[in-house]
C-alpha cells in the first residue's frame, strides 16, 4: 500500500477507534485504538491475528520482502557502504583543507573530531533505539508503530541538538585548554567548533532519519542524501575556507550549510514515504509510551557509547600530551601542538576506509536481524549476521593489506605536514594488522544491537574499554601526565611503565583492546541470548 494515501486515509484522530483498512500495516493481533489523551497507546483485540512471515525464510512485508538472504544483504549493504564511506569523506576533506591552511588548523580540525563525536552519540543513541524499532515492526508489518517510531526519533534528535550545541558552544574553550592546545590551534579550535554548532541540529536530524530509514530496509534514499552532502559541504568548505580566505571559520561554516542541506533532502524523503515508512506531522508531537520505547533501547547505547567516547577522548588527551611535550623539547616558542593530534586524527580517518564497509556490513545485519526477529525467523536472523561478517572480514582483510604497504604514499598524497609524514604511516602499519578481528567484532555488536541486546552490549564493551583500552594505551605509550598549575602546582606523574614507545605504542594498545574485545563478543553471539531480546 502507498505509505501517503495510508497517512492521509488510515491515520485516526484522537479519540476514534481505527478500522482495520489494511491490516498488514498493523501491529499483530492488534488494532490501532487511539485514546482522547496526549499519549495513545495501542490496545490488542484478542482474536485478530496478523499473517506472519512463512518458513520459505523470506520476509513478508517492506523493501526487502521476498528477498533470499543474499540479495536482501546486498540490497542494503552496498548503498550504506558507499553512503558511510561519503559520511568519512566530510571530515576527511575539513581534514585536508586544514593542512593545508597549517600545522595548527590541522591539530584544531583533528582534536574538534573527538567533540564531534560526542555528538554523535546522541544520535548514535536515538538511531540504534530507531533501527531497532522499525525493523522489528517492518519485519512484523506494524506499519503504525513504525510510524510513530520515526516521528518521535526526529523529536528527540532536534531536542538532543538543540541541547548539545548550546553546550559545545560555551564549553569549545575549555576543552581546547584541556587537550593541550596553544595560540593559533587553541583559536582555530574554538573557531571551528562554534561554526559546527550553528548546523548541529540539522545534523542530529539527519543522522537520525538516516537511521530509520535503515530500520525500514531503505538505504538508497540515505545515499543520495549523503551524496548530496558531500558535494555541497567540499563546495562550500573549500570556497569559504581558500577563496574567501575565512579559514577554519570557513571548514566549519560549509560543513553546517551541509548538514542543513543533507536535513531537509532526507526529511523531504520520508514525508513522501520514499523511503517506506512515512513521516507525519502527528508523530511529531510528544507521544510518552513511544519515546520510551526509544530511550529505553537508546539509553544503554548511549552510556555504552560515552563510555567509549571518555576513554577515546582520554587517548587524545594523551596524544595531546606527548605532542606539547615534544614541542615543548624542539621549538617551545613555535605556539602549535607538536602536530601529535592532527596526525592521530588523520590516521583514524585513513583507517576508516578499511573499517567503514565493516561498519556497513554491521548496519546491514543489525537492520536484517530486527526484520528477521519481528518475522519470527530467528534462525535466518544468525544466518544474516554470520554472512555479513564474513563479507565484513574478507574486506576489511584487504584494506589491512592496504593499510600496512600503502601508508606512506597514502599519507604523502593528503598531507605535506612534517608531523604527519613521520607519524602516520607507522600508525596506518599497526592498525592494518588488526582488521580481520575488527571486523568480526564490528559485525557481532551491530547484529546484536538491531536485535535488540543493547544491555548486554554494553557491558561488555564497558569491560573492554575501561579494562583493557584505556590502561594498555597509557601503559605501552610512556606518556607522562602533567597535572595543572592549581593542583600540585603543575608536577608531572612519571609514567611507571618500562615500554614507553610514544605515539605508535598508544596505538598497539588500541589495537590489543580491539581483539580481545571481538572474543567477548563472540561469546556473547554463541550463546544465542541475543536472540530473545525484548524490543
Amino acid at each position: 500500500m502507498d505509505d501517503k494515501h495510508n497517512r492521509n486515509n488510515n491515520e485516526p484522530e484522537p479519540g476514534v477507534v481505527a478500522p482495520v483498512l489494511d491490516p498488514g500495516m498493523l501491529d499483530p493481533i492488534e488494532s490501532v485504538e487511539i485514546d482522547a489523551s496526549n499519549n495513545p497507546e495501542p490496545r490488542a483485540h484478542p482474536g485478530e491475528v496478523i499473517p506472519r512471515a512463512g518458513r520459505d525464510d523470506t520476509l513478508r512485508t517492506g523493501r526487502l520482502a521476498g528477498l533470499s538472504l543474499n540479495a536482501a544483504i546486498i540490497t542494503l549493504a552496498w548503498p550504506v557502504l558507499c553512503e558511510s564511506l561519503l559520511n568519512s569523506l566530510i571530515g576527511l576533506v575539513d581534514a585536508v583543507i586544514a593542512a593545508r591552511i597549517s600545522q595548527a588548523a590541522g591539530d584544531a580540525v583533528g582534536g574538534a573530531a573527538y567533540l564531534l563525536w560526542f555528538v554523535g552519540l546522541i544520535v548514535m543513541a536515538i538511531g540504534v533505539g530507531a533501527t531497532a524499532l522499525i525493523s522489528r515492526c517492518v519485519g512484523a508489518g506494524k506499519g503504525a508503530v513504525a510510524r510513530a517510531a520515526m516521528g518521535q526519533a526526529i523529536l528527540l534528535a532536534i531536542v538532543g541538538g538543540l541541547g548539545i550545541a548550546v553546550v559545545m558552544w560555551f564549553v569549545a574553550p575549555w576543552m581546547a585548554g584541556l587537550m593541550s592546545m596553544d595560540g593559533a590551534a587553541k583559536g582555530d579550535f574554538v573557531t571551528y567548533m562554534r561554526a559546527m554548532c550553528l548546523g548541529m541540529p540539522a545534523s542530529t536530524v539527519l543522522f537520525a532519519c538516516l537511521a530509520c530509514a535503515r530500520g525500514a530496509g531503505d538505504t538508497l534514499r540515505p545515499l543520495f542524501t549523503m551524496i548530496t552532502v558531500n558535494v555541497v559541504n567540499g563546495a562550500a568548505a573549500w570556497l569559504l575556507a581558500i577563496h574567501f580566505n575565512l579559514g577554519v571559520l570557513g571548514i566549519g561554516l560549509g560543513t553546517s550549510i551541509a548538514q542543513i542541506v543533507g536535513a531537509a533532502t532526507i526529511l523531504w524523503f520520508h514525508y513522501r514515504g520514499a523511503s517506506g515508512v512515512a513521516l507525519t506531522r502527528r508523530w511529531l508531537r510528544p507521544h510518552r509510551v513511544t519515546a520510551y520505547r526509544l530511550l529505553r533501547l537508546g539509553l544503554p547505547s548511549f552510556a555504552e557509547t560515552f563510555g567509549m567516547w571518555v576513554v577515546n577522548f582520554a587517548t587524545v588527551l594523551m596524544v595531546g600530551w606527548m605532542g606539547h611535550a615534544a614541542m615543548l623539547a624542539s621549538a617551545p616558542a613555535n605556539g602549535d601542538s607538536g602536530g601529535y593530534t592532527g596526525a592521530h586524527l588523520l590516521a583514524i580517518r585513513l583507517e576508516a576506509f578499511s573499517f567503514l564497509p565493516g561498519f556497513s556490513m554491521g548496519i546491514a545485519a543489525g537492520a536484517l536481524c530486527g526484520q528477521y526477529l519481528g518475522a519470527g525467523l530467528p534462525h535466518m536472523a544468525r544466518r544474516a549476521a554470520v554472512r555479513c561478517m564474513l563479507v565484513a572480514m574478507g574486506i576489511m582483510g584487504t584494506g589491512g593489506l592496504a593499510l600496512i604497504a600503502l601508508g606512506g604514499p597514502i599519507t604523502r598524497a593528503l598531507s605535506d605536514q612534517p608531523a604527519h609524514l613521520q607519524l602516520v604511516p607507522d600508525l596506518l602499519l599497526i592498525s592494518g594488522f588488526i582488521q580481520v578481528p575488527f571486523a568480526m567484532a564490528i559485525v557481532m555488536r551491530s547484529s546484536m544491537q538491531g536485535a535488540g541486546d543493547v544491555k548486554a552490549v554494553m557491558k561488555l564493551t564497558w569491560i573492554s574499554q575501561w579494562g583493557l583500552r584505556l590502561p594498555l594505551a597509557y601503559a605501552i605509550s610512556g606518556v607522562d601526565i602533567p597535572l595543572p598549575e592549581w593542583l600540585l602546582g603543575g608536577a608531572v606523574i612519571q609514567n611507571p611503565f618500562p615500554f614507553d614507545l610514544g605515539l605508535p605504542g598508544l596505538w598497539i594498545g588500541l589495537c590489543v583492546e580491539i581483539v580481545i574485545r571481538a572474543c567477548l563478543y563472540g561469546w556473547r553471539f554463541k550463546s544465542g541470548q541475543w536472540l530473545k531480546a525484548r524490543v
